[in-house]
């Protein structure tokens, strides 16, 4: 029985540097194929739940994303987190895109311990539009991808760096119009900005406002409080955090052993110590309400945030620490 090249003993007779290396995970190249094969099977009915099923699909629960471009007034840089990634890919297709891909071309990947780097210096994004008109959009730039290095292989961070775009127009439709100025001029203008739509580009300046208040959101969903009261609890959590000394390490109470004395002596400095207990006992009570003044040097005074306004139409008041121990408020 004479050996193959498709047995799994077989001795290539080169030496063993001609062997081919059996692959031991899907390439991250192939997650992002798989994820243009994604976005074609979305149809017209795909719902938040579908946008939602595929963000989980291939992004992280803690994944971000970053455009960065440069427009009219200046450059752009937008990042959104995980909870509003869905709604990103779902406004592309709001402003009449069609059809959604990526290319990657010569990228290069590095491996860590727990991630995988890709970085793509020609990456193109590639959209065809149906409205206003039949067009198809190149947009070029620079892709970073950072996977987890694990069986799923989620996307952990995704930063597309836009250079420039072009838009082609079938010579078809030129043809069709070439006797109508009118519709030769709306040709010759473009339907997109740096290759993303206005519904896009609108979406990522309110993205804005709706990031930082993520926290809020799902305060008021988990617990169902008010906007006031949630937040008041978020900026009396991050005061805390502000103002709340470094935990120090617990040491473990070191046991003294004490000498026994004689029965007279305990009976008869009973009184006296009962006294001198209660002494210091009275004397460690304000010592315990100024804890955090005595743990933090310089502390003079500890604010305590409000929402009502005061005299000069601050959102703070503070408590003054008296020489006595006691506290003052003042506006």
């Amino acid at each position: 029985m004479s050996s193959t090249p498709h047995d799994p003993f077989y001795s290539s007779p080169f030496g063993p540097f001609y062997r081919r290396h059996t692959p031991y995970m899907v390439q991250p190249e192939y997650r992002i194929y798989e994820m243009n094969k994604r976005l074609q099977s979305r149809t017209e009915d795909s719902d938040n739940l579908w946008w939602d099923a595929f963000a989980t699909e291939f992004f992280e629960d803690d994944a971000t994303l970053t455009l960065s471009f440069c427009l009219e007034d200046g450059p752009k840089r937008y990042t959104i987190g995980r909870t509003l990634i869905p709604r990103y890919f779902s406004t592309v297709f709001e402003g009449g895109v069609t059809d959604l891909y990526y290319i990657l071309k010569h990228s290069k990947e590095s491996y860590h311990n727990s991630s995988i780097t890709v970085d793509c210096d020609q990456c193109a994004m590639v959209t065809q539009h149906g409205k206003p008109m039949f067009t198809k959009v190149c947009t070029e730039g620079r892709l970073i991808l950072e996977f987890t290095f694990d069986d799923l292989m989620r996307i952990k961070t995704w930063h597309f760096t836009i250079r420039q775009y072009r838009e082609l127009v079938p010579r078809s439709i030129l043809a069709m119009h070439a006797q109508d100025p009118q519709v030769l001029d709306q040709l010759s203008k473009n339907i997109t900005r740096m290759g993303l739509t206005n519904f896009t580009l609108n979406y990522l300046r309110l993205c804005v406002i709706l990031e930082p208040m993520q926290e809020l959101m799902s305060r008021h969903k988990t617990y169902n409080l008010s906007p006031r009261d949630c937040l008041k609890t978020c900026l009396f959590q991050k005061w805390q955090r502000m103002v709340a000394p470094p935990a120090e390490p617990t040491r473990q109470p070191t046991t003294k052993r004490r000498k026994r004395k004689n029965s007279t002596s305990s009976t008869s400095n009973s009184s006296a110590g009962n006294a001198t207990n209660s002494a210091g006992s009275k004397k460690k009570t304000p010592a315990a309400s100024l804890s955090l003044s005595s743990q933090v040097p310089g502390l003079g005074a500890i604010p305590n945030c409000s929402l009502n306004p005061g005299r000069d139409g601050d959102l703070c008041h503070s408590t003054a620490v008296t020489p006595s121990g006691q506290f003052k408020e003042k506006h």
